[in-house]
């Protein structure tokens, strides 16, 4: 299985390419089905982002960087913070989500909806191949259940997740999400749609691409660590995440305007 950086060495896409950033985006999901991590359910949840992320403008907005910012300061300020990893995730961003974690000492832990030992297996692997150690969620005898879901995704790590007080979910599914916060811990997302029940769910919800914005939010982690409890807790009480949501939508909508009037 080829590294994040290997992977990028041997991109056959050309930088002339007008949709290359997409298509790279596309290539690394293929890889990553290929290699076993990704379901192909997975592929077709990609589909639906990029749709999304098209619409947005390929871009970071304001209203992303600011839940970016309110997403680092709730972390900083975690007792026990743990990054959920999938299989789309370990295939687009593994060293960012290594990195990440490094950087804000939280625990990863390797939780699948379409879940089988193998393809839990080939996530740990990359994210080891990456520079983790310590991936949680392969242990069935540290196993536990997480109330109010259905789905193979309530089998969660009692050192991880089930113990955790803020969860990091990229590429969530909203079932958890509500079962996360009804247990009374705070989630952080990142999700192109602002209108999925993960992120009207999730107590910060980044609208951005997360092989964009999981950088910025490892840079903006690595910022406000210098900073005290007050900073923190003054920037998570100024963000509101139905506020950011609504601004979302609205970029959404002027987008849409701009691009029939073109």
């Amino acid at each position: 299985m080829m590294s994040e950086q290997e992977s990028l060495a041997t991109d056959p896409v050309p930088e002339s390419h007008p949709r290359a950033k997409s298509l790279r985006i596309r290539n690394r999901l293929i890889d990553g089905f290929e290699q076993g991590l990704v379901a192909t359910e997975g592929l077709l949840a990609h589909g639906r982002g990029e749709a999304f992320d098209y619409i947005l403008g390929e871009e970071t907005s304001y209203s992303a960087r600011r839940a970016i910012s309110a997403a680092a300061a709730l972390i900083i300020m975690a007792r026990r913070p743990v990054i959920s990893v999938n299989g789309n995730v370990a295939a687009l961003c593994p060293g960012h989500v290594v990195k990440l974690a490094g950087q804000i000492g939280a625990t990863l832990e390797v939780n699948l909806f379409y879940a089988s030992v193998r393809r839990k297996g080939a996530v740990a692997a990359a994210l080891r191949e990456n520079g983790a150690e310590g991936v949680l969620g392969m242990d069935s005898d540290d196993s536990g259940v997480l109330s109010g879901i259905d789905s193979a995704r309530k089998v969660s790590d009692k050192r991880g997740i089930l113990t955790a007080d803020v969860v990091v979910v990229p590429l969530e599914d909203g079932d958890r999400t509500a079962a996360l916060v009804k247990a009374g811990k705070k989630v952080i997302t990142f999700d192109l749609n602002p209108l999925s029940r993960t992120a009207q769910t999730a107590s910060v919800t980044i609208v951005d691409n997360v092989m964009r914005a999981i950088s910025l939010l490892t840079v903006e982690c690595r910022r406000l660590q210098a900073e005290d409890k007050t900073v923190l807790e003054g920037i998570m009480s100024g963000f509101d995440n139905k506020e950011n949501l609504r601004e979302s939508m609205m970029q959404i909508r002027n987008n849409l305007e701009r691009m029939a009037d073109a």
